[in-house]
């Protein structure tokens, strides 16, 4: 009497495995479609923009607020902010887009670009 033949997926359930991630991924080739990089990625938000000169705006809605928006008594709280504002606008503009965003990728625009400027060979001459 010969042992039964079970199929491969139940051969390796039972070795044990896919328990505990012992097993790597499997990256098989489509047969349509050779494995490549796409000729572009998905255009999304650069990074967060997060709100500055929050704490002189604050400031100078509360000294308008105390000299009934008498925009003379509180001069030098709007200079403040329109400082900060201009420093603020600065160090956006001196921002690089080549430099990597904090979670250490490279923005879309970029990875965009240097997959145009090297194309994937998907053909053989």
């Amino acid at each position: 009497m010969a042992a039964p033949v079970y199929p491969a997926w139940v051969r390796r359930w039972v070795s044990g495995q896919w328990r505990n991630k012992r097993r790597p991924p499997v990256l098989r080739p489509s047969r349509d479609r050779p494995l490549a990089l796409a000729d572009k990625v998905a255009s999304r938000r650069e990074q967060s923009t997060e709100a500055t000169c929050i704490t002189e705006m604050s400031v100078m809605m509360a000294c308008w607020k105390r000299n009934d928006f008498n925009d003379s008594a509180c001069a030098e709280e709007i200079r403040m902010f329109y400082d900060c504002v201009e420093k603020a606008e600065k160090e956006r503009k001196n921002q690089n887009e080549d430099t990597l965003s904090p979670r250490g990728n490279l923005p879309s625009s970029k990875v965009n670009k240097l997959l145009k400027r090297f194309p994937q060979i998907t053909h053989y001459v």
